[in-house]
């Protein structure tokens, strides 16, 4: 499975493990689906850390599954359900967390990304409009202004600048993982 769960303290380690870039495939999205099931009841789990294994967080679709019907779970369910989970879910952003992924981020209660890290909404300059919440969640979160230029201009910002804008709630200048279970 691309996405394992563990269980340390009060908190849950949930870590997407899907090379090379852990796009949101079929499995990813149920394996996130069914962490949030399981975590939402999970005695003990006081809050939920969205990590990634390899060199970035999630960076978008898998573009194997463009060609053929849309599978099970789709992803703005999966967003929707880690957004409305009784337990605070924690993004832990490196690399880049564009597309989908940015909006998995979206859907998390709080974003803390390394100083490196590059968030976007790069769809339109592939002619797609970010189609899983992207749209109404960037908005609320850094203001319609500048909310506009991210999805119409599909250029990522580095971390430093999704601080500045409210993007993110923390950047850590140490251990991801450690500033994230903070």
């Amino acid at each position: 499975m691309p996405v394992s769960i563990e269980l340390e303290g009060g908190l849950a380690w949930v870590e997407v493990d899907n090379p090379p870039v852990n796009a949101l495939s079929q499995d990813v999205r149920q394996g996130l689906l069914s962490a949030v099931d399981r975590l939402s009841t999970e005695s003990g789990v006081e809050a939920i850390i969205l990590v990634c294994a390899g060199r970035t967080f999630i960076a978008g679709a898998d573009i194997r599954e463009f060609n053929g019907p849309p599978l099970e779970p789709h992803l703005p369910d999966v967003i929707a359900a880690i957004a409305d989970s009784p337990r605070p879910w924690i993004a832990a952003i490196h690399g880049t967390a564009l597309g989908g992924g940015l909006e998995v981020a979206l859907g998390c209660h709080y974003r803390v990304a390394a100083p490196g890290a590059r968030l976007g909404l790069p769809e339109v300059t592939l002619g797609l409009i970010p189609g899983a919440g992207g749209t109404q969640r960037l908005p609320r979160l850094i203001g319609v202004a500048k909310a506009v230029d991210m999805i119409t201009g599909g250029k990522p910002v580095p971390a430093p600048e999704a601080l500045n804008i409210g993007l993110i709630d923390a950047m850590t200048n140490g251990d991801l993982r450690a500033d994230a279970a903070r």
